[in-house]
C-alpha cells in the first residue's frame, strides 16, 4: 500500500539521547555534545514568554506568525510577504518539494550534506544528484555544471553540515549568476549567526535581484530553541505564496510563537551565545590539532575531525565515559566525528577523555 518513493526512505535517527545513555552505560553525569544545540540554552525573555503563555495552550496559536512575522520583517528590513514559518526549517524544506517539485524532476546537492535535504526529496519523489564536496566545501562551478533542464533546485547549507565550512560571497553570486532564473537557490543559513568568515555573504540584498532565491533560518540554533521546533524561510512574495498554499493551518505553536518574538529581543544573550561558542570553536580546534587528529576549518557551531587514523570506535569509547558525539557514519563521513561546541567546562571535558583514551592506546 505504501508509495513506491518512500519504500526505501532511511528512517532518520538522532543518535542516543541523555537519558538512553545513562541506561544504557551507568553513568550518572551525561554531557551531550551531538546534535549542535546552544550551551547557553534559551534566553531568559524566551522562558518568561513561554511560562506567562502556557495558561493560553487551550487556544489554538495565531496562523499567520503576525506578530512574530512583524518583528523580524522590521528587523531585516524586509516586507512581511517575504517570511514563511515552519515547525523547524526542516519543515520549510517539506514545503519547498511539495509546491515546486513533481516526480523524477531533479535537486542538486553537496555530498555529504544536511540529511533533510535529501530525504524530503526523495519523500516527493525527486531525483537527487550528489555533487561531492572538494577538500570540504561545495564545487560551485561542478554544481552549475549539474544543472540541467529538469532541475529544479539546488540546496546548500552555509556553513554546512555536516563539515562547517562556507561559501564566500563571490561563490555565492557565481550560482545566482550561472542558474537559469526557473531553479531555486535554497540557501540554507542555520548556523549564520557563528560565522566570523569576513567573506561570508549577506544573502537577504540578493532577493530583489534574484527571485529564485530561498534562504532558511532557524530559531534552533544561536536562539536556543530547539525544543520548540521553529524556522523560517526568507523569499519572493511570489515564492512564499505558493509555499503558504502547501502549509498546513496552525503548523507553529503557541509557545514557540512568544520564545520566538521574545528571544529577538534579548541581543544580549545572542551575543554571549557567540562570544561563548567562538571561544569553544578555537580551544577545540587548537587542542584536536594538538592531540594529532585531522580538524576541518569551521565556522559553525561543530567541529568535524577525523579520528580513524589514531583510534577506534572513538564514538562508542567517549559515550562510555558518558559523553555524547555525533558519529560520522550516519552523516556521510565514516571516520570522522562532528562535536557540539559546549560549555568551557564541557569542551574540557571531552578534550580530557579523548586525550585519556589516546594515552590508553600508547599514543601519547
Amino acid at each position: 500500500m505504501a508509495r513506491e518513493e518512500i519504500k526505501g526512505l532511511p528512517i532518520y535517527s538522532p543518535g542516543m539521547d541523555i537519558e538512553e545513555v545513562k541506561r544504557t552505560y551507568g553513568v550518572q553525569r551525561v554531557i551531550k555534545l551531538a546534535s549542535n544545540e546552544n550551551p547557553c540554552g534559551p534566553s531568559p525573555k524566551a522562558i518568561k514568554a513561554i511560562i506567562d503563555a502556557v495558561s493560553q495552550v487551550n487556544l489554538y496559536p495565531d496562523g499567520s506568525c503576525f506578530e512574530l512575522r512583524k518583528s523580524l520583517s522590521e528587523k531585516l528590513n524586509i516586507a512581511s510577504e517575504c517570511l514563511v514559518f515552519g515547525n523547524g526549517a526542516d519543515e520549510i524544506i517539506d514545503f519547498l518539494f511539495y509546491a515546486f517539485f513533481r516526480p523524477s524532476e531533479r535537486v542538486i546537492m553537496g555530498e555529504p550534506t544536511f540529511s533533510s535535504f535529501f530525504l524530503s526529496g526523495m519523500m516527493m519523489g525527486a531525483k537527487v544528484i550528489f555533487v561531492p564536496l572538494v577538500d570540504f566545501r561545495h564545487p560551485v562551478e561542478e554544481i552549475v555544471k549539474a544543472v540541467d533542464e529538469k532541475t529544479r533546485a539546488i540546496f546548500i547549507g552555509s556553513p554546512h553540515n555536516p563539515t562547517g565550512t562556507i561559501c564566500s560571497e563571490d561563490e555565492f553570486k557565481y550560482l545566482l549568476k550561472r542558474i537559469p532564473d526557473d531553479v531555486l537557490l535554497v540557501w540554507d543559513e542555520a548556523y549564520g549567526e557563528y560565522v566570523e568568515d569576513p567573506s561570508y555573504p549577506d544573502a537577504i540584498p540578493y532577493l530583489s535581484e534574484y527571485p529564485n532565491l530561498v534562504i532558511l533560518r532557524t530559531f534552533s540554533k544561536i536562539y536556543g530553541l530547539a525544543g520548540l521546533r521553529i524556522g523560517y524561510g526568507i523569499a519572493s512574495p511570489q515564492v512564499v505564496e505558493y509555499i503558504e498554499r502547501v502549509r498546513p493551518p496552525f503548523n507553529v505553536n503557541r509557545l514557540a510563537q512568544v520564545a520566538a518574538l521574545a528571544a529577538l529581543e534579548d541581543e544580549e544573550h545572542v551575543r554571549r551565545s557567540k562570544k561563548t561558542n567562538s571561544e569553544g570553536r578555537r580551544f577545540l580546534a587548537s587542542e584536536l590539532n594538538r592531540l594529532g587528529f585531522e580538524v576541518v576549518p569551521s565556522q559553525a557551531n561543530f567541529i568535524l575531525f577525523r579520528y580513524d587514523h589514531l583510534l577506534e570506535n572513538l564514538t562508542e569509547r567517549l559515550l562510555e565515559r558518558g559523553i555524547i558525539v555525533r558519529d560520522g557514519v550516519p552523516l556521510g563521513c565514516p571516520g570522522f566525528i562532528r562535536l557540539t561546541v559546549g560549555k568551557s567546562e564541557e569542551n574540557v571535558a571531552v578534550i580530557s577523555a579523548i586525550e585519556d583514551i589516546l594515552r590508553g592506546r600508547g599514543c601519547q
